[in-house]
């Protein structure tokens, strides 16, 4: 046997059987979940329980993102959804035509965060139109993340799911 067959025993090379995949995963999710718009959660909680200062640094760091986001959206959206579509159809296919792990596990962690990406410029949109204060700001942003997280747990249970099956059907791939 040679050095690399012993290798790739000891190591797990494959997306879904590798552990660090999954602490990948967990900690991808949990990092989209926490940061709403780009205002971490804990500074949305602080403004709602505190009011004064901290309302007033929230309103401002949710006001510096949505422009943020919005002028990013406006100035490169459509060159972004060109190579984001380009991407994750060559994912896809590389994915699920060619049977290819790694494709697999990429796809399913980019294709819900697309989702997620659209849901963020959706609400930046909102937020900017309407100009929401105080309890209302809260609300959407607190909206913003439950919504977020709910694609997360459909994403890690779809994930969980397929990555069980490929181990199944695949096997151990010594």
């Amino acid at each position: 046997m040679n050095w690399t067959n012993t290798l790739f025993e000891v190591i797990d090379m494959r997306s879904f059987s590798n552990l660090w995949f999954w602490i990948a995963l967990a900690v991808f999710w949990s990092s989209v979940s926490h940061w709403v718009l780009g205002v971490p959660f804990d500074m949305i909680q602080k403004a709602r329980k505190m009011g004064g200062q901290a309302e007033v640094d929230l309103h401002d760091m949710v006001r510096i993102n949505v422009n943020r986001l919005l002028y990013i959206g406006q100035v490169s959206g459509l060159v972004l959804l060109a190579f984001l579509s380009f991407f994750l159809t060559s994912m896809g296919i590389l994915a699920f035509v060619y049977d290819v792990e790694f494709a697999q596990a990429v796809f399913l962690l980019g294709f819900p965060m697309t989702i997620v990406g659209a849901l963020s410029l959706s609400t930046a949109k909102v937020i900017a139109a309407q100009q929401p204060e105080g309890e209302a700001l809260f609300a959407r942003l607190s909206k913003h993340r439950v919504i977020t997280q709910f694609i997360g747990m459909i994403s890690i249970f779809i994930t969980a799911m397929f990555g069980m099956y490929q181990n199944l059907a695949v096997g151990p791939g010594f």
